[in-house]
């Protein structure tokens, strides 16, 4: 299967996801696969959540179509790490020589993303539907639209005018997201309901699934960050839960929507990370994902748009015939 022949797969498969998805908000989110050696395309030692450490593996970038019932995967990236870009090298020596490996897996030479990670966004195909995203940001190395902060360690700045140029940007020194909550206090705390589950109480008989939630517009600090045109930081929200029986709010989470997002779209937006949470485990230990052991770029975008076709078909059987029974 070629390049455009996998191109023309994806296609077909994100129009059959506009007909079985009513609605389409779209998430980014990374999978790892853990790989022994050097050999595979893209390999490096970088951090991974399914270690838990700094090991061997490949890092797709997957966009996901999602909603409360159900999601799926619209389209997929193999991360390109510095190692792999001859771009980045030190030396001519080591330029052909990476060259030579990506010659070997055959990645083309327009491929390129490891600065800033991959931007699926910018030539993804979106199939018809309310254009909802949520761009990652970066701070401590982190991005914090993929991982929810519990501690609330990341740095951001308040809303200020920074000082003229030439001169300290900020006059405050970047705050926690935790010192942020905390200063703003519970009166600016609103309940909000993300869903409806199934297990019913005395006290919620809808089974609603609901806390409260704190919503600041912040300038996320991190020098990894591009500063807009007139140097400064740009601005993003900042969501925060904090739960009625908590001294401090317990998960938090930066997102760079529009100023004018509802606090409600935010909450839908950031919990809604279980549904593809659970749909990537199924993608792992049900369809294969992890799986690969093929040495070229093509196969391996190959083998997820063949499990994509797989995972979506699985989905819409669930979503249309729950009771189904498989084949003897």
């Amino acid at each position: 299967m070629r390049d455009d022949e996998i191109a023309a797969v994806r296609v077909e498969l994100e129009a059959f996801v506009a007909g079985v998805f009513a609605s389409l908000p779209r998430k980014d989110q990374r999978a790892k696969g853990k790989k022994d050696g050097p050999s595979s395309p893209c390999v490096a030692r970088q951090y991974s959540g399914t270690l838990g450490k700094i090991g061997n593996c490949q890092i797709g970038v997957s966009v996901h179509a999602a909603t409360d019932a159900a999601s799926c995967p619209l389209d997929w990236r193999l991360f390109v790490p510095e190692s792999w870009d001859d771009a980045c090298a030190d030396t001519n020596e080591d330029a052909a020589r990476i060259q030579e490996r990506r010659a070997w897996a055959g990645i083309p030479d327009t491929v390129r993303g490891h600065r800033g990670g991959c931007r699926l966004r910018g030539n993804h195909r979106v199939p018809p539907g309310p254009e909802r995203t949520e761009h990652p940001v970066r701070a401590r190395g982190q991005s914090l639209h993929q991982r929810p902060q519990r501690r609330g360690r990341a740095r951001a700045r308040p809303l200020c005018r920074p000082r003229a140029r030439g001169t300290d940007r900020y006059r405050q020194k970047p705050s926690s997201l935790r010192e942020l909550a905390l200063a703003a206090g519970r009166k600016e705390l609103h309940q909000a309901t993300w869903r409806h589950g199934t297990k019913t109480g005395p006290g919620n008989r809808t089974a609603a699934m609901k806390s409260r939630f704190l919503a600041l517009r912040i300038r996320p600090a991190n020098r990894d960050i591009p500063l807009l045109e007139d140097g400064t930081l740009p601005e993003a929200w900042m969501l925060a839960e904090w739960p009625a029986n908590e001294p401090s709010p317990t998960d938090y989470w930066i997102s760079d929507l529009p100023a004018d997002t509802a606090r409600k779209t935010l909450v839908r937006l950031a919990k809604m990370r279980w549904r593809i949470e659970h749909d990537y485990r199924e993608l792992k230990t049900g369809l294969g994902l992890s799986h690969f052991e093929g040495r070229s770029f093509t196969g391996w975008h190959r083998h997820v748009t063949l499990v994509t076709a797989a995972h979506l078909f699985i989905t819409r059987l669930r979503l249309t015939n729950p009771k189904a029974t498989g084949a003897a």
